[in-house]
């Protein structure tokens, strides 16, 4: 569990707005796809944030 509410809720949106994005293309289709928050990541940049759910999902494909 990652801080306060106004710091989880933060980081859902961060993570729904990456599931928007990065989610349809790099995906599973017909699979759940789980992020877990850490305590740094509402720090970290969103880019790098992006990038490196990218990142995941591609070596998760090989």
């Amino acid at each position: 569990k990652i801080g306060g509410a106004v710091v989880r809720n933060r980081m859902k949106r961060r993570f729904r707005a990456l599931a928007r994005e990065i989610v349809p293309a790099k995906g599973f289709a017909g699979a759940d796809h789980v992020m877990i928050g850490r305590a740094k990541g509402i720090e970290r940049e969103f880019g790098l944030l992006r990038s490196e759910l990218a990142q995941a999902l591609d070596r998760l494909r090989k």
